[in-house]
């Protein structure tokens, strides 16, 4: 199987992963399943052709890979899509995991994406945190939110990612799309670059250490509108996250700054429907008076609460978005007790 017969038959079969692994067939990720192809147990000396493939179609040199690192770069395939590859080592093999990311930006519509969420996008100054597990779906939220702003006014975006996944094309607003490594050194020589480069609205791709976070939030300050990500499962702890990278002694200093900056925080998974499909599940915070006051003064145990009374705002907690599902018998009581975040409660509500 050549690489472009395997990208296809992936694209084909609606594959978010493709493992090129030895010991293994070539193995899709379909709806969240491994679906194992024919062709064989792969051994070393078959997946480092494949791997010399992607590199030949990236156009990029094997330069981390010899060096011993692990490599993330991404490419594309006319008419098949664009592709984001992990190559790394494992039992003294070379192996590879490669997302496929369909070409343009999805429909948030069809994603299942609340407009509660999209609004974010309407904020003129200020930090929006999309928030949620490795492959729970951010980049895709974040596309949607940098889209909305493309094509509805007139900005000048600039992105750091690594690598970048969905390509913007120039509509309302001009995109700059930096990938981190090949375009800039680093998240944190991009964000300082960019504020000389006329930003109305900064994408950095995630927030790493407390250089990075620092400068992001020095960089809202700018009247600038900023998203980044975390990995981190619920809004109050996307904030102590935040707070915790600080010496004790700025601590108070940086929730002040925070809930005058913070427009919302966006937590989300991926839940498999009782029709084996993946579904987005949101939790949402926004700003409010009484939001910046419990961020101002470090009670962040009350957000939660703040939230569920709060759902006339286009605020809801994950577990009551979870519940939702459940209520309406989309998702099982095992799935809806696996993935919420306070277990005790939500499991004396479906007893």
């Amino acid at each position: 199987m050549t690489l472009n017969e395997m990208l296809r038959a992936a694209t084909e079969k609606g594959a978010s992963d493709i493992f090129l692994i030895a010991g293994l067939p070539v193995t899709f990720k379909v709806k969240g399943a491994q679906d194992r192809q024919d062709g064989g147990i792969m051994k070393p000396m078959d997946i480092d052709p494949m791997i010399e493939e992607i590199y030949q179609a990236a156009r990029r040199q094997k330069t981390n890979l010899e060096a011993g690192l692990d490599d993330d770069f991404s490419f594309s395939i006319p008419e098949l899509g664009r592709f984001r590859v992990n190559v790394f080592r494992q039992r003294g093999s070379v192996s590879a995991v490669i997302r496929v990311i369909k070409f343009g930006i999805p429909d948030p519509e069809k994603l299942g994406i609340p407009e509660s969420v999209l609004s974010l996008a309407d904020n003129m100054t200020g930090l929006v945190l999309v928030a949620g597990a490795a492959g729970s779906g951010k980049s895709t939220t974040l596309a949607c939110m940098i889209d909305r702003i493309n094509n509805s006014r007139e900005s000048h975006i600039i992105t750091m990612e690594d690598p970048i996944e969905y390509l913007h094309s120039h509509r309302k607003s001009i995109v700059s799309q930096r990938e981190v490594f090949i375009d800039t050194p680093g998240y944190l020589e991009s964000l300082r670059s960019a504020l000389r480069e006329s930003p109305d609205v900064i994408l950095l791709g995630e927030m790493r250490d407390y250089e990075t976070i620092s400068s992001a939030i020095t960089a809202a300050e700018t009247g600038v509108l900023l998203f980044s990500t975390l990995h981190t499962s619920s809004a109050a702890n996307t904030i102590n996250r935040i707070v915790d990278v600080f010496p004790a002694t700025q601590q108070v200093q940086v929730r002040g700054q925070l809930a005058q900056l913070i427009r919302g925080v966006v937590c989300q998974q991926l839940v498999t429907t009782e029709e084996g499909h993946l579904a987005p599940v949101f939790e949402v915070m926004k700003s409010t008076p009484a939001i910046q006051n419990m961020i101002r003064e470090g009670k962040l145990h009350q957000l939660e609460s703040a939230m569920q009374a709060a759902r006339g705002e286009g605020m809801v907690t994950m577990d009551q978005s979870l519940l939702e599902l459940y209520e309406q018998q989309r998702i099982t009581k095992e799935t809806l007790l696996s993935c919420c975040n306070n277990y005790e409660l939500v499991s004396k509500r479906v007893r």
